[in-house]
């Protein structure tokens, strides 16, 4: 468990921070995430004794693949919560997974990828049904003033 919540909070901010830094500073997707995982690489590599040497060998990759994450396009997904959860899904997936993709190349981004589509889809269900229970109520009262 004590592993576990680094990489989920690594997670979260490697999609976060990518997303902030790629939209709000116009620094694009790619610049944003090559800065900060550099960033965070050269930290761990710097001051490995901050974490246990498991968690600092893990960090720089949970952060880079987060990152992934945090390239989505802003049309895509139109608020830092959505980033935020496909963070603790990619976390879910890279801590519970690690076996799976083996053998695999881009396994990284093949979790990004998972990860947003989830939160699409969810976001897309949410939206539908606002529209769903719109409509329901729109036909309630047709059929009221029709009676």
């Amino acid at each position: 468990m004590l592993t576990i919540l680094p990489i989920y909070l690594t997670s979260v901010l490697g999609a976060f921070l990518t997303f902030l830094v790629s939209t709000k500073y116009k620094q694009g997707p790619v610049r944003a995430s090559a800065l900060l995982t550099l960033i965070v690489a050269g930290f761990c590599f710097l001051f490995p004794q901050v974490f246990s040497e498991s968690v600092t060998k893990q960090i720089p990759w949970t952060f880079f693949g987060a990152s992934f994450v945090g390239m989505t396009s802003s049309k895509l997904t139109r608020n830092y919560t959505s980033i935020v959860f496909a963070g603790i899904i990619f976390g879910f997936i890279y801590t519970v997974s690690p076996t799976f993709f083996n053998g695999y190349g881009g396994a990284l981004g093949t979790a990004a990828c998972i990860s947003i589509l989830v939160i699409i889809g969810l976001n897309n269900l949410i939206r539908h049904s606002k529209v769903s229970k719109k409509k329901k109520i729109l036909l309630q009262k047709i059929s009221k003033t029709s009676s």
